[in-house]
Parts: C-alpha cells; sequence; structure tokens
C-alpha cells in the first residue's frame, strides 16, 4: 500500500511496484490541502498497479528512475503474454535474414539497431509496441543532434531508413506472433529530389585538360559507381568487343555482390574510353591486377583520390564543387542529349527500366548541350533548303516530288 511522508517541507510517495520499492519526491509542499490530494491519486495508482496497467513515467516523468521501471514492466509484460522482447525478436530475424544481405547491408542495418532501435524499443514485448510509440520515435529522431559541433541532425533520408528497418521487425514478428500491425499508415517523410548537377560539355573537356594525366581515365569513365571504378579489374575489360564487365564492387573495403542484379552487366566502350584504357594499360597493366591502383598495387580510394585530385582540380579551374559521383550524371545527360536509345542507356547505368532515366535526368538535357530543340531547327531547315532550291529552279513538279516524298518518308 501506498503511503505518504514529510522531507525536507516537501511531500514523499513510498510505494512498491514490480518487488521494488520506489520512493518518488513530490514539488508539493507538506500540508493537509496536499496530503489530500495525493492520497486520492493513490488509489488511482495502485488500481493501475493492480490491473497491471500502471504506467510509471506518467505519474513521474521527471524521476530518474522512470526509464528502468518502465524497462521492468516491459520484461515483465512479455513474460507474461509469452511473446518475446524486441530485443529478443531481433535476434532471431536478424540471424534469419542476414544471409540475404551484402556484407554493407548487414553492417548499416547492425548500426540503426544498435544506436537507434533497441535502445528505445529491446525490452519491450513486441506486441506492446503500439502506433503512438513508432510516432513519437520518429519525431524525437529528428532532435538527434551528432558531429563535433553537435549542430547536425539526421537528415530526412536517414530517419526513413531507420523507420523502414524497424517496420521490417515488426512486420515480420507481427505475422509470427498474431497480433495487430503497429506500423499502419505511416507514410515515409517526403525527401528531396536528388541532387543532379552534372558538368556542361565544355566543363568535361576542361577538367579531362588538366587532371593529372595518370588520373585521366577516371574521369573519362564517366558512368561507374566508385565501388565499380575502385575495384575494377584488367579481367572484366575485353579490349576486342570493346566491353567492361561490372560482376562485383569494392564497398568498405570489402569484395562483394553489385547494389543491385541490374548493376551486374556489360557496358559499352567509348573510343575516349577506349584509348585511354590503352594508355592505362601502359602503366598497370602487369603490376597489378587491378586497372585503378596504387604503387603497392592495391586498388584506389575513392576517399583519397576525392581529397587528393579531384576537388584540388575543380578548385584549380574556378568550378562549383561537385560529388564526383556528378560525373555519372553527366553521361546520363550527355547520351540522352546525343539522342542515344534510352533503354540502352538505362542498361549502361545499370537501370532496371527507363523511368529513373527521364524522370531525373531529362530536364537537364538543356542545359548540357545549350541547343534545346536543335533538332527540330535542323529538320525544318532541311525541309525550307529542298523548298527554296526547288522554287528558285521554278520547277512545280520538283515541289510536287518533295512533297510526296517527305509523305513517304513520314509514313
Amino acid at each position: 500500500m501506498a503511503t505518504m511522508r514529510g522531507r525536507f517541507g516537501k511531500l514523499v510517495v513510498d510505494f512498491r511496484y514490480l518487488g521494488k520499492r520506489c520512493r518518488e519526491k513530490t514539488s508539493l509542499e507538506d500540508n493537509p490541502a496536499n496530503r489530500k490530494k495525493i492520497s486520492a491519486s493513490h488509489e488511482k495508482m495502485e488500481a493501475e498497479i493492480t490491473l497491471g496497467i500502471f504506467d510509471y513515467a506518467a505519474y513521474f516523468p521527471k524521476s530518474e528512475r522512470a526509464q528502468e521501471m518502465t524497462a521492468l514492466a516491459d520484461r515483465a509484460e512479455a513474460c507474461i503474454s509469452r511473446n518475446p522482447t524486441f530485443e529478443q525478436f531481433v535476434d532471431i530475424w536478424y540471424e534469419e535474414r542476414k544471409i540475404e544481405w551484402r556484407p554493407s547491408y548487414r553492417q548499416k542495418n547492425k548500426i540503426i539497431l544498435n544506436k537507434y532501435l533497441l535502445p528505445e524499443f529491446g525490452g519491450k514485448a513486441v506486441h506492446a509496441i503500439k502506433k503512438p510509440d513508432l510516432l513519437t520515435f520518429r519525431s524525437s529522431l529528428a532532435k538527434v543532434c551528432y558531429g563535433k559541433d553537435g549542430q547536425s541532425s539526421l537528415s530526412v533520408a536517414r530517419i526513413n531508413q531507420i523507420m523502414i528497418l524497424l517496420r521490417m521487425i515488426l512486420e515480420e514478428a507481427s505475422d509470427r506472433h498474431e497480433f495487430e500491425m503497429p506500423y499502419k499508415n505511416i507514410k515515409n517523410l517526403k525527401q528531396a529530389r536528388p541532387d543532379v548537377n552534372p558538368f556542361t560539355l565544355s566543363e568535361v573537356w576542361l577538367i579531362l585538360k588538366h587532371v593529372r594525366a595518370d588520373y585521366k581515365l577516371l574521369h573519362y569513365s564517366l558512368l561507374y559507381r566508385n565501388a565499380y571504378q575502385d575495384w575494377l579489374k584488367w579481367d572484366c575489360i575485353n579490349f576486342d568487343r570493346r566491353e567492361i564487365s561490372i560482376r562485383e564492387a569494392l564497398v568498405n573495403g570489402e569484395m562483394g555482390p553489385t547494389k543491385t542484379l541490374g548493376s551486374q552487366r556489360d557496358i559499352a566502350m567509348s573510343q575516349l574510353v577506349y584509348d585511354a584504357l590503352l594508355e592505362q594499360k601502359a602503366r598497370t597493366y602487369g603490376k597489378s591486377e587491378f586497372v585503378f591502383c596504387n604503387s603497392q598495387g592495391n586498388p584506389m580510394e575513392y576517399r583519397n583520390v576525392n581529397r587528393r585530385v579531384w576537388k584540388p582540380t575543380l578548385a584549380l579551374l574556378g568550378l562549383k564543387h561537385r560529388r564526383a559521383y556528378q560525373t555519372r550524371h553527366t553521361a546520363a545527360t550527355l547520351w540522352l542529349a546525343a539522342g542515344e536509345n534510352p533503354e540502352w542507356i538505362a542498361r549502361q547505368m545499370g537501370h532496371s527500366s527507363t523511368e529513373m532515366l527521364f524522370r531525373v535526368y531529362s530536364r537537364y538535357v538543356p542545359d548540357i548541350t545549350r541547343q534545346d530543340g536543335s533538332a527540330m531547327d535542323n529538320l525544318l531547315l532541311a525541309s525550307k533548303e529542298k523548298l527554296t532550291s526547288a522554287s528558285n529552279s521554278s520547277d512545280t513538279e520538283a515541289l510536287i516530288t518533295n512533297a510526296q516524298t517527305d509523305k513517304e518518308t513520314s509514313q
């Protein structure tokens, strides 16, 4: 039974919860009126403890023991219901699923689990996690600060990644243990469009002209992800067929499968890349299995190249800093501007369809060529020259023939 007593002029509530003695100091003065008020709340509190619905943090939100007692209550509920805690279920779920994931994706999920999900939900029974808990947790993620100055906050994309993993776990837990899925009608936060800022043709030639000769091929190879450039081996290059086979990627220092199945592909070499690869062959072939290697024969490290070559080159040329990944975006826009088949472009880039190609890149094509609409201009000018030529010769029959020819061509 709960009791109250005075301590240094303030009322203290003394009660037992989950087999532990709890003493919580209130902000109320020790007087008859306040004792009567506390006594009324005691009855409600004892009833909730008896029914198993007592929320320690709701009664004592500023208590140092609130988190400890809440975790203890969660574990007790999990034992009574015979459903596992979130942490227990995650241990099983992770072991079952990790065989499906690349090493880099396993590491990414491990970080999310250990840093965000387990500290928040670890001791709670899986069936006891409700929708309000999920929404409150998502809101708390927006307040997380990190970095040396403590001023950086989690991006929308990062918050979505955390919540997606949580949804995957709860979806499987609700299916196995037959409780209502709490993650309902919770949409991902809206993300801004990806930062696509391709180089113009003049900027491309400017970079290729001034970058160090031994790194020039890195920038000729416009369409590759950094993970593919870093590991690219000579046995993946077929000079006879002018193709580069993409089958593996180097991520966090480990060789593994590509990002997606569509990323496994054969890339056609342009003449510029073909010539540059022949030059590179004279430098590194036979010294290392890697096309791009350091003096020890090990593969290039993207961050090192970015810091020592890419950033200084842009600064030297007075160009706005952009990630080296923008060269991949540049390749897509150049191909579109040149009129290449969109399906061919999608295959070269490792996309499963042309949908992303048009959604992301088509709006940048005019900025690359500076000649948007030139194809229509060329068509009209060619037609005008034919008609003018026929008109000057006063040859009506020629005009009719030209018109008929154009009609047949359009059909």
